[in-house]
């Protein structure tokens, strides 16, 4: 399968080239999971994928609870939507609580079933009747109850009652991220089978990331090497087979005809989904550039997408009051149109001002 091909598809299923919507809860359904680690980056994420995004459009969408910010699949913040929510958690929550509790006491933190319980509780009545609260003030409700001594543990007793489909996040308060009850923000919903809950994750991934190998859905999705195998075969009728470099690639149908790609450049936000949904970067861009897009540690820098090529770095800069973006190439890019770094700093500057 040709590099350029690779790239093609990929820039159109993950709707950075002719994207399909407007909703952010429509992108979000179709993306899956968006990764939302850095929640202020996370939003270019979505709106650099939609048709006409703005600010105000996608936090609209998070203020209501459309969409909704959780630990899902992997140990680490996603975006999902209120439809999803709970397949989702029920997909993963086992796992998330065993790495939770592993990194806890990696830390010398050890908390008690009895303690958990406990909090659980607690949290249930002070977030009761859409009081959304800032982690710090659960924190300070915690130890004011006599529960906690401090709040030094507060993190793991929200992450556990996320799993528990207890709390999720709330509307921002302030420019500060809050927590709400699941029960208040999120429809309850038909509980589905786990064999059909990971051939829809597995849809999902390969609708909106194709193409993609066995171990890119593993390390997208959590799950076991088994499971992820399992989930690819559900959907078997609906993926085509390719190889890039010896690889086994797969294809949703929908992405199965020839795509030409018009030339292109975004401003990607750290912890893209283009980068970070894929095990294997190098179709992205080439391996002695990886340390200026991410490091060992899983962290991820807003880089440049050109041509579906990882080619640079940016960061926002207010000068005058105005929002700029400064770049920097990892090579030479004397064929780049300088056009379309303008117009690329543009929707980026739009998307705060609409």
């Amino acid at each position: 399968m040709p590099l350029n091909r690779i790239t093609n598809i990929r820039l159109r299923s993950q709707q950075l080239v002719k994207p399909e919507f407007k909703d952010p809860k429509e992108l979000v359904a179709w993306m899956g999971a968006v990764q939302a680690q850095d929640y202020r980056m996370v939003r270019w994420a979505l709106g650099v994928r939609l048709k006409s995004g703005s600010l105000k459009t996608v936090e609209d969408a998070f203020q209501k609870g459309e969409i909704l910010r959780t630990h899902v699949m992997r140990p680490t913040w996603h975006m999902v939507t209120s439809d999803d929510i709970r397949w989702m958690l029920k997909l993963s929550s086992q796992r998330i609580i065993t790495a939770c509790n592993t990194f806890a006491k990696g830390n010398g933190i050890n908390i008690s079933e009895e303690l958990y319980s406990k909090a659980n509780d607690h949290f249930i009545k002070v977030l009761a009747g859409n009081n959304h609260l800032t982690k710090q003030e659960l924190g300070e409700e915690m130890v004011n109850s006599g529960i906690i001594s401090d709040a030094e543990c507060i993190g793991y007793l929200l992450t556990r009652a996320e799993q528990e489909a207890i709390v999720c996040s709330g509307a921002d308060k302030g420019g500060k991220a809050t927590y709400a009850l699941l029960a208040e923000r999120a429809p309850m919903a038909k509980e589905l089978p786990r064999e059909e809950s990971i051939a829809l994750l597995a849809r999902r991934y390969f609708c909106s990331h194709s193409p993609a190998s066995l171990n890119d859905f593993i390390w997208w999705s959590g799950l076991s090497a088994t499971e992820a195998r399992q989930a690819i075969g559900l959907i078997d009728s609906e993926l085509i087979k390719d190889k890039f470099a010896s690889q086994e690639l797969f294809i949703h149908q929908l992405w199965g005809k020839r795509f030409k790609s018009n030339d292109v450049l975004h401003f990607l936000p750290s912890f893209d989904e283009y980068l970070i949904s894929y095990k294997d970067r190098t179709a992205a861009m080439d391996k002695e550039h990886h340390p200026k897009a991410f490091n060992n540690y899983g962290t991820f820098y807003p880089v440049i997408l050109h041509n579906g090529k990882i080619v640079g770095n940016w960061k926002k800069m207010i000068k005058k009051g105005e929002i700029k973006c400064e770049t920097s190439f990892f090579v030479d890019c004397p064929d780049l149109d300088k056009e379309l770094l303008e117009k690329a700093e543009c929707r980026y500057r739009d998307f705060y001002k609409r």
